[in-house]
């Protein structure tokens, strides 16, 4: 699919850093790049697994700290 047109957004906590992940919605799918690669590889995801990849994120679910 050709992503040249699409509106990639970061996250504003990011502020002008360029190590950061960047995402955009296309028709039915998320796409997920680096940022210091913009060319290269984007990720996709469907609209219900990003849903819960971001349910998990939010829970902690990714969390590198152990928890008790």
């Amino acid at each position: 699919m050709d992503l040249s047109n699409a509106e990639w957004r970061k996250s504003s906590y990011s502020a002008t850093q360029t190590n950061c992940v960047e995402v955009s919605q296309t028709p039915g799918l998320i796409r997920v790049r680096d940022s210091k690669n913009p060319d290269g590889p984007a990720l996709a995801f469907t609209p219900s697994e990003w849903s819960a990849f971001l349910a998990g994120a939010r829970n902690g679910e990714f969390d590198l700290v152990e928890r008790a």
